[in-house]
Order: C-alpha cells, then sequence, then structure tokens
C-alpha cells in the first residue's frame, strides 16, 4: 500500500533523519581515530623513557610518552588529588613537585595512599630525600570541560584538596614562578614502605563510538519506521 507524503511532518522528520544519519556516521569517524589514538598511545607507552623534550607543547605528539628524569622532591609543598580510590578504598594521590637538574620544576603524581595517611608525617620512609630518578608518563593537564564544570567541586588550596591538578593555582601556592602544563605519572616503583603507590594509570581509552553510531542509526531507522507507519494509516484512513 502507497501512501503520499504530508507536508508537515515530512519538513519535521527529513531534517531530524539526516541529523541523525550525520551524527551516526561522525560517530563511525570518530571511532576511527579513537582506535587509531589508542594504538598509538600504546605502542609510545612501551617505548624506553627518555628526557622530558625541551618544549613538549604538542599533546597530540607527547601524551603518554616515558619519561626519565633527575631532581629532588620538594616534600613541604605536596599536594593531595582528593577523592581517589584504589581497590573500593577511599585515598588521595600525592602530587610532589620535583626540582630537577635543570633547575626546572615539573609536578609528579607519586601514586596513591589511604586517607588516613594523608599527612606526609604519617609516611617518613615514603618522603624520599636526595637526588632520586624518576621514571613515569608524560601527561597534559586537561582543561575542564563544561560539565566538569557544574559536579566537580572547585580545589581548595587552602585545605590542600585538589580535585584536579593546576599547574597555576599549585605554582602560587609552592611559591613558583610557574609550572609546566604537564606531569609525570611515575611508573610502578614504589616508594619505601609502599607508599605512595606508584603506576595509578590505565591506557584503557574510553572508547563508546560504535555504541554511540549504533545508537543514532537506530534512532532514525525507528524515525523512518514511524513515518511509513504514520503515513500507511493516514492513507488507509482517507480510503475508507
Amino acid at each position: 500500500m502507497g501512501f503520499r507524503p504530508k507536508l508537515i511532518p515530512t519538513l519535521f522528520s527529513l531534517p531530524v533523519f539526516i541529523a541523525m544519519l550525520f551524527l551516526g556516521t561522525w560517530q563511525v569517524q570518530r571511532l576511527e581515530w579513537k582506535q587509531d589514538l589508542i594504538e598509538k598511545l600504546q605502542e609510545r607507552a612501551a617505548q624506553a623513557p627518555g628526557a622530558i623534550p625541551d618544549a613538549p607543547v604538542n599533546e597530540e605528539d607527547y601524551e603518554f610518552t616515558p619519561v626519565q628524569v633527575k631532581g629532588v622532591y620538594d616534600h613541604d609543598h605536596e599536594f593531595h588529588l582528593v577523592n581517589r580510590s584504589l581497590n573500593g578504598e577511599a585515598g588521595i594521590n600525592v602530587v610532589t613537585p620535583l626540582k630537577m637538574d635543570d633547575g626546572k620544576t615539573v609536578l609528579v603524581n607519586r601514586g596513591w595512599v589511604p586517607f588516613e595517611m594523608r599527612d606526609k608525617e604519617l609516611r617518613p620512609e615514603g618522603l624520599l630525600s636526595g637526588e632520586q630518578t624518576v621514571t613515569g608518563l608524560l601527561r597534559f593537564v586537561k582543561p575542564r570541560s563544561m560539565i566538569e564544570n557544574w559536579v566537580v567541586p572547585e580545589n581548595e588550596p587552602e585545605n590542600n584538596a585538589w580535585f584536579n591538578i593546576d599547574p597555576e593555582a599549585m605554582a602560587r601556592q609552592a611559591g613558583l614562578p610557574s609550572l609546566p602544563e604537564y606531569y609525570i605519572l611515575a611508573s610502578d616503583q614504589s616508594a619505601r614502605g609502599n607508599l605512595p603507590q606508584g603506576r595509578q594509570w590505565s591506557l584503557d581509552v574510553r572508547n563508546d563510538h560504535l555504541q554511540y553510531a549504533i545508537t543514532w542509526y537506530c534512532l532514525a531507522l525507528g524515525l523512518l519506521v514511524i513515518y511509513v507507519i504514520y503515513h500507511r494509516k493516514a492513507a488507509a484512513e482517507e480510503k475508507s
């Protein structure tokens, strides 16, 4: 049974249908991009560690690059990334400035400690003194998304409660002229006393683009089915 498309339903349905197809195709393209990115990151993370590049300003080229540096930890200005858990246990991540041999300072996310051990005086064995060799992955600081601005609290420097790494604010707190927009995510070499516990990272980059593409295509198909059923019913009613 045929039908004649009605103007108003068609004017509504056609642009929505096209938009859904566009979004589905866009997600397929994003899927290919994300798969390529994950492959590059995994290959990069498996490389031997090297020095921090002189000017690692291109995040795409340097994210997750293994690095190794030498320097002295500034434990007097230890920062706490709150709301971090490990195996279901609440805790924090310890972020400590490392004064390197070249005079520059870089932040090092040394790893996780239980919340009740957040005071550094309770874990003196982990307060490594003297020159240390630090190995880890180079990570870039991400700006807060619009959603994060709504749901993630603001940092509380006065309480040493940081919900995200903020190099500019942390530099002010530590009395430093500046800090780079990247940091080192320390490897699995735990400090003496096993705290902090390093290697708090995962290369399992979230990749939901296939599900999103299927969702948009299914919605487009559903809209098409509804459009056809509506017009066939309307045509049948006009004939009866």
